[in-house]
């Protein structure tokens, strides 16, 4: 029991870290901790690789198979975890190298595996974890993560799994944490004949095996963040594309619908090239070239799932039919889900609690693909509309290891997407902006980052401090308030400004029009004047159209 116990102990330690806010308002358990912190029997190991191969049984609802999974001893170890959902089992886990049963121990989702020997920080082991179960079903897929048991319009089988938050421990056993991917992956799903099986990378063949079921092969050659594994099953017909960019370089395209859309998604999907070609432009190259992309058609709305795309907006523009201004028509889920292949799936974040480096990001992208598609004023226009979905409830940044997800509002997206936007206004300067925004992907695509990455590189090529910035937007609910005051002086008026907000030495740059003009402010937490001369009072204006912020007109 006692090489055990450090786990156990060390669990409370975590909030020393946390804002203020996260410990006033939560509470989080010992199996919070175990699912979200690396702690030694996570660190000792850096997985290489996991090989997948196991059975899906729709009539049971039931998974059975194994995973190897090949690491890396990053430091001298005994006793390694991995993760499964505790209403799965464990059958049994083999080390391939000498072909022994190891010992294994379960703490709520986590599983302890001890090698049976000390290993040797640099050595290269493969293990074979064979385990069976039936993954939770979720209740609201994208957002309640499991398994998806459905059945098309003609009463077929289909099936999915969406696991964002949750994790790819809910349905296969691997060390579910997002600083850990593998380098590679392979996937060997057995269905019943009948249906098909689509995952992600390239396709590599099937094979017949007894009982009437058929085995799907897939490849991954890029690193994968594990919530990304995927599986789509159903009654599919495949059809292809090709992408070319500037340079004249193909990309692969395919798409696999239920049959009976077919010809609805040959005309749906032309939408994919200029939406690769308008991220392209801003971000670089796809980042997952040699594994092409894909749209899988899904029984519930959507999911980022790398080089092959869950869509489920039933072919509809907007977010199924709604939830974008009504004189425009794109289809919401390939847009965002086609953006997060470079926020999410090549840039990654290291803790659910950062999650806004892939969502604020990427729904920033859909007003950058209206930019590119429509132009600005119609970008500015489709900010505003996402507005109104900004609550300001809780801090964008949440508690850090414990895996939490249960942010109260949507803010990670729509707040998110108006910090990016905000900060592109104060820069007021969209040849260093996009610059900043393509050499960031260009420097961390298929990297793993930290918020402080992003905070550090702006900071560096605006050759100015944001720290006040991104610690006022990220890490409080409340959104600066611009406090201004104007006084009749002759033929002009004295303008009073300066900023309230949580944090001392807040002092963004500002835009406000004064008649006709644009003029940028620069307001500190101190009040500042200046003599202005709009025509009447209502001639100025604070343009929270351009800014998350609050102008609050006092006397003064």
């Amino acid at each position: 029991m006692k090489k055990y116990l450090f786990v156990f102990l060390l669990f409370p330690l975590f909030l020393f870290g946390q804002s203020d806010y996260y410990k006033r308002n939560y509470t989080f358990s010992q199996a919070d901790t175990l699912r979200g912190m690396l702690m030694p029997a996570r660190t000792c190991y850096d997985v290489k690789h996991y090989a997948l191969d196991i059975k899906i049984d729709p009539e049971n609802r039931f998974i059975s198979g194994y995973v190897d999974m090949t690491f890396e001893a990053v430091n001298e170890f005994l006793t390694l975890q991995v993760d499964l959902f505790s209403n799965m089992e464990i059958d049994e886990v083999l080390r391939l190298d000498n072909n022994t049963v190891l010992e294994t121990k379960r703490k709520f989702n986590a599983v302890f595996i001890n090698m049976g020997e000390r290993i040797s920080k640099g050595s290269r082991k493969t293990i074979r974890i064979f385990y069976s179960g039936q993954p939770i079903a979720a209740r609201n897929a994208p957002w309640d993560g499991g398994f998806v048991w459905d059945l098309d319009d003609e009463g077929r089988d289909w099936i999915g799994v969406a696991c964002e938050g949750d994790g790819a421990s809910l349905w296969w056993p691997n060390k579910d944490h997002l600083s850990d991917e593998p380098d590679s992956m392979d996937m060997a799903i057995a269905v019943p004949s009948e249906l098909t099986c689509v995952s992600n990378g390239r396709f590599l063949g099937k094979e017949e095996m007894d009982g009437d079921f058929t085995r799907y092969l897939w490849k991954v050659s890029y690193p994968i963040n594990n919530y990304n594994v995927t599986v789509n099953i159903g009654h599919y017909t495949h059809f292809s594309d090709t992408y070319k960019n500037k340079e004249g370089k193909e990309l692969e395209l395919d798409y696999y619908v239920i049959d009976y859309n077919l010809e609805k998604a040959k005309k749906h999907f032309r939408q994919v090239k200029p939406t690769l070609e308008c991220f392209e432009h801003y971000f670089g190259e796809y980042p997952f070239w040699r594994d092409g992309y894909a749209l899988v058609e899904t029984p519930y709305l959507g999911m980022e799932h790398q080089g092959a795309i869950a869509y489920g907006n039933q072919y509809k523009r907007g977010y199924l039919g709604r939830g974008i201004p009504s004189d425009m028509d794109f289809d919401y889920i390939i847009i965002h889900e086609t953006g997060h292949e470079y926020f999410g799936n090549s840039i990654s974040c290291n803790d659910h609690a950062e999650m806004w480096l892939h969502e604020s990001f990427t729904t920033y992208m859909e007003a950058l693909y209206v930019e590119c598609t429509m132009g600005y004023e119609d970008a500015i226009r489709y900010l505003n509309y996402q507005k109104r979905n900004i609550a300001n409830l809780e801090p964008i940044i949440g508690p850090m290891d414990v895996n939490w997800t249960q942010w109260r509002s949507s803010d990670q997206y729509y707040k998110g997407s108006w910090i990016l936007s905000t900060l592109r206004h104060a820069i007021n300067n969209d040849e260093l902006w996009f610059g900043i925004l393509r050499e960031f992907h260009e420097k961390y695509k298929i990297k793993n980052v930290v918020s402080s990455d992003f905070f550090r590189f702006v900071n560096e090529k605006t050759g100015k401090n944001y720290d006040a910035f991104f610690k006022q937007y990220l890490y409080y609910p409340s959104i600066p308030d611009f406090v201004y005051s104007l006084k009749k002086k002759g033929s002009r008026y004295l303008l009073k400004y300066k900023w309230e907000t949580d944090v001392d030495g807040f002092d963004m740059p500002v835009a406000v029009k004064i008649g006709k003009e644009k003029v940028m402010l620069t307001p500190t937490c101190k009040w500042q004047k200046a003599l202005i001369k709009p025509g009447q009072k209502s001639d100025f204006k604070v343009l929270e159209d351009l800014f998350l912020i609050k102008g609050r007109e006092v006397k003064n």
